[in-house]
């Protein structure tokens, strides 16, 4: 099975260039842009992550306050969900599956729009990330989890919740594996595409961290980053770095995508 697939911007922001770049790009600033991928296939609808929440507040006061005041999330309104699935032809409801990497509110923001939709995530990463953290999570986690999309998980829609193991096909043709470097709930999804693999994830925020081996720099494991790289490198025909604005140049005519 092979799957069509785009990317829509959920919006954007500015961070210092060692958190993308480890122990490097010190005088730098880097610009993430927040992708939404969309996957069409098989009669399916799937996205990779919902965007940030409606209300950016809370996000950007932690933000300001643990990096810089020009480190804020901007969204157009023309980012939010709803509208930019409308450029392409769908509505929030006409989604069958979401699959989140990482568990951050800029990820997850969005889940409970998706009514329809199995919703699907890192086993590991919803019990290391959330349940039973192993280290004090410097991230609160209404900024991980907003309560308005947990209530959704766990109380409106608990069976729509399906958490994936370290490998797992999720459908013919996509398949996941656990990466974790940037979260506990980093992932790689895995994409049969008429190009070859395209693999999208979080572990990697830009092109040149798996390209020059660069590891990422707001990683929780060196060890981890090495070991996802290497595989990625092997396994992946196209890459999809879920931050990087150059996402949608580099996917045009591989995908039958890129963006609307």
């Amino acid at each position: 099975m092979n799957y069509e697939v785009q990317v829509l911007k959920m919006g954007q922001c500015q961070v210092p260039g060692p958190e993308v770049y480890w122990m490097s790009h010190w005088d730098t600033w880097e610009t993430l842009h927040f992708w939404m991928v969309v996957i069409r296939g098989g009669g399916k609808n799937i996205i990779i992550n919902t965007g940030p929440p409606a209300d950016l507040g809370p996000l950007n006061e932690a933000w300001k306050a643990a990096i810089d005041e020009r480190s804020q999330m901007v969204r157009q309104d023309a980012e939010r969900p709803d509208a930019a699935l409308a450029r392409i032809g769908l509505k929030p409801s006409q989604i069958d599956m979401v699959l989140i990497t990482p568990l951050q509110a800029y990820a997850t923001g969005n889940i409970h729009m998706f009514t329809n939709a199995e919703i699907c995530l890192s086993k590991r990463g919803w019990i290391e990330d959330f349940h039973a953290p192993k280290y004090h999570m410097h991230i609160p986690r209404k900024l991980r989890i907003p309560d308005d999309v947990l209530h959704y998980l766990v109380v409106t829609a608990p069976d729509r919740l399906r958490l994936l193991e370290d490998e797992e096909e999720v459908l013919p043709g996509i398949r996941a594996f656990w990466t974790g470097v940037h979260h506990r709930s980093s992932m790689a999804y895995v994409i049969d595409t008429p190009k070859g693999k395209l693999l999208a994830s979080d572990s990697f925020f830009k092109y040149g961290n798996v390209e020059k081996d660069i590891p990422l720099g707001i990683m929780e494991s060196l060890e981890e980053c090495m070991r996802a790289y290497a595989r990625i490198r092997k396994e992946a025909d196209v890459l999809l770095p879920l931050y990087d604005p150059l996402v949608p140049e580099r996917l045009a005519g591989k995908t039958g995508g890129g963006r609307p």
